[in-house]
């Protein structure tokens, strides 16, 4: 047990040194989603009632997209210099060293928009008991979006045209996440109990931790042949 969380550690940190060399692929995911959600206030008007009401939506279909931006670039740079063929051919369980680039992909892309979301919620007026489920909702969502969006990534390794390809695999399987998350945050909007909506987020990410790993190691072996 110790082995592999030090293995998986090893990997997750590795994966960190390499995306904090490319900065500007990190930064072009937070800019996308501080963008887009900042644009609809500007389009929509200064009515507060519309905008709790979009709120939730807003918020949650671009973070959606932006975990998309970075997906492409999961497996592709170490499919480029050898290293996962290296880590096929690995006596390390390939489901684990997967699981750590997932962890590492959810901190360079997810939980900077998890910590962008109290200044973002101000622009929708939101309550503050909103914000905290938002927040809440997008900690436990967005790590679901990494891993099955690695399902995609590992299928369409290689592929011309493989980002297509990726968002129409891993869009509608993302659908069940953005209706808790959303589904959350208008409950607490209207005042309503929104635990059950975070109980099924959670069940999703720990049947996403069981199941994704495993399922994108023997994608990514299908891709390699």
């Amino acid at each position: 047990m110790n082995k592999i969380l030090l293995l998986l550690f090893v990997v997750v940190r590795r994966d960190l040194v390499l995306a904090m060399r490319r900065r500007a692929d990190v930064l072009t995911t937070l800019i996308f989603f501080v963008m887009v959600v900042s644009l609809f206030p500007l389009g929509v008007g200064p009515e507060s009632d519309m905008l709790r009401k979009m709120a939730p939506g807003v918020l949650w279909v671009s973070a959606l997209l932006a975990s998309m931006l970075s997906l492409g670039r999961l497996f592709s740079a170490d499919h480029l210099d050898g290293t996962l063929e290296q880590m096929l051919l690995a006596p390390q369980p390939l489901s684990v060293l997967v699981l750590g680039k997932m962890v590492a992909h959810w901190m360079v892309s997810g939980l900077p928009l998890v910590l962008m979301t109290p200044v973002l919620g101000l622009q929708f007026d939101m309550p503050l008991e909103a914000v905290g489920v938002l927040m809440l909702s997008l900690l436990l969502g967005t790590p679901v979006l990494s891993m099955i969006g690695a399902i995609g990534a590992a299928l369409t390794l290689g592929l011309r045209g493989g980002g297509v390809l990726l968002s129409l695999l891993v869009l509608p399987l993302c659908i069940p996440v953005l209706i808790f998350g959303t589904g959350a945050v208008g409950a607490a909007t209207s005042g309503m109990s929104y635990s059950s909506h975070l109980s099924l987020l959670g069940a999703l990410l720990v049947l996403a931790v069981a199941f994704t790993p495993w399922v994108t190691a023997q994608a990514l072996r299908i891709s390699m042949e």
